[in-house]
This record gives C-alpha cells, sequence and structure tokens, in this order.
C-alpha cells in the first residue's frame, strides 16, 4: 500500500485529487492539509511515501514544506503539484529535493504514474516539465558543451557499477527494476544510488539523471 499526505488550500483540488486517487486500489491518503506547515505536521505523524504538495500555499508554501520534508523525514518522497510550470518553480521544486512535479492540468493518470514511480524510489517529472528541462539541456553553445564537460567529469568519480546504476536512474527506472536488471537486491541498489547522489554532489535523483543526460548515459533519441 501507497501512503499519501496530500496538501492543497483548496478543497475542492484536494477532492478532486482524492477521487482520482481513490480509483488505485494499492494508493491510500491518510492525511490532508491546507498549508506547508499542515503538510509537514502531517508528514511527521505518518509517515507516508509520498508528500503530494501544491506550490502555492498561504503561509509556509510547498517549496518549503518540500525543503523540511526532505530534511526531516527522507524516506518520503515528495511530489510538486502545480498550475504552473515556469522554469523557475522546476529549478527550485529540484534544489529542494523534490522528487517528481506534476502539473494540475495534466491526465490523470500522469499523477498515479508519479506517485507509483516516487514512491518506487524513481524520479518522476510530467511530460510537460520533461520537455522543458530537456530543452534547456539542449541548447547550444559553450554554456551546452561545458555543462557536458562538467558531467563526465563527475560520472568518471564513479566505479563501474555506480555508472550502470546511474545510467538506469537516468532512464527513470525505480530501484525494483534497477535490482532486475543488475541482478542485485532493491537494498543494494538503494546503497549504490545514495552513494552516486553523494559522489555527484547532487540533492535528488533527477538532478543525477540530468547528470547521466549531459554524460551521454542516456539515450538522447
Amino acid at each position: 500500500m501507497i501512503k499519501v499526505v496530500l496538501a492543497d488550500d483548496e478543497p475542492l483540488t484536494r477532492a478532486g485529487i482524492r477521487a482520482v486517487l481513490g480509483a488505485a486500489p494499492e494508493i491510500v491518503v491518510v492525511a490532508e492539509a491546507s498549508d506547508g506547515r499542515g503538510a509537514v505536521d502531517q508528514v511527521q505523524a505518518h509517515r507516508p511515501d509520498v508528500a503530494l504538495l501544491d506550490i502555492v500555499m498561504p503561509g509556509m508554501d510547498g517549496l518549503a514544506a518540500a525543503a523540511e520534508i526532505v530534511r526531516t523525514t527522507p524516506g518520503t518522497g515528495v511530489i510538486m503539484l502545480t498550475t504552473f510550470s515556469e522554469d523557475e518553480h522546476i529549478a527550485r521544486a529540484l534544489g529542494h529535493g523534490a522528487g517528481g512535479f506534476l502539473v494540475k492540468s495534466g491526465d490523470p493518470h500522469e499523477l498515479l504514474a508519479g506517485i507509483r514511480a516516487v514512491a518506487g524510489g524513481a524520479a518522476y517529472l510530467s511530460p510537460t516539465v520533461t520537455q522543458r528541462v530537456i530543452r534547456q539541456l539542449g541548447e547550444g553553445g559553450t554554456g551546452r558543451m561545458s555543462r557536458a564537460a562538467r558531467a563526465r567529469e563527475q560520472v568518471g568519480r564513479l566505479t563501474p557499477r555506480e555508472r550502470e546504476v546511474l545510467a538506469l536512474v537516468g532512464a527513470g527506472l525505480p530501484n525494483a527494476e534497477i535490482g532486475r536488471r543488475l541482478h542485485v537486491a532493491e537494498g543494494t541498489v538503494k546503497v549504490f544510488v545514495s552513494a552516486v547522489l553523494r559522489t555527484l554532489e547532487v540533492h535528488n535523483r533527477v538532478q543525477a539523471a540530468i547528470v547521466a543526460y549531459e554524460a551521454g548515459l542516456v539515450d538522447r533519441s
């Protein structure tokens, strides 16, 4: 069972999201909140698999709540949910340790897929967000080349097995699938992922996936 804490300041939005999640028998909303502070409190009380946070909320916003949840309850994956898709929100959300980013106007199936992915230890960006990130990465010029060189230098610090793990993280696979691909236990994958994040000096799997993309470990087609 995937336990979710849902935080949004609009009751109708929460009701709609709760209805979508209710269609998945393996997902259960264990608590709700109308602001970031409440979300943090509910996460600390229930220790859910996923915290689904609206970005714009009164008082403590979703980004600040995400940062505190990542710091105090690292076993809970964070997904940001918003009507906005501006680059600054994406960058700030990823910088605060979010493992997923979804827009409210997206397909409900994206919401379910994102929760399943983040609960399984993977990162998830909605297709709209992915296109924006990839477009930024694909911009030409010396900035693009310098990022690639930096990524190759970072990847060069990894062991061969860690590079394999990073490539699969970059492909968006959850820990369980990575374990099956590499014929190792899921717990071992978690150890490898932690080592990869530490060596690359990144905060989360999304940032690691970007490094993998820039270093050429992920198919760009």
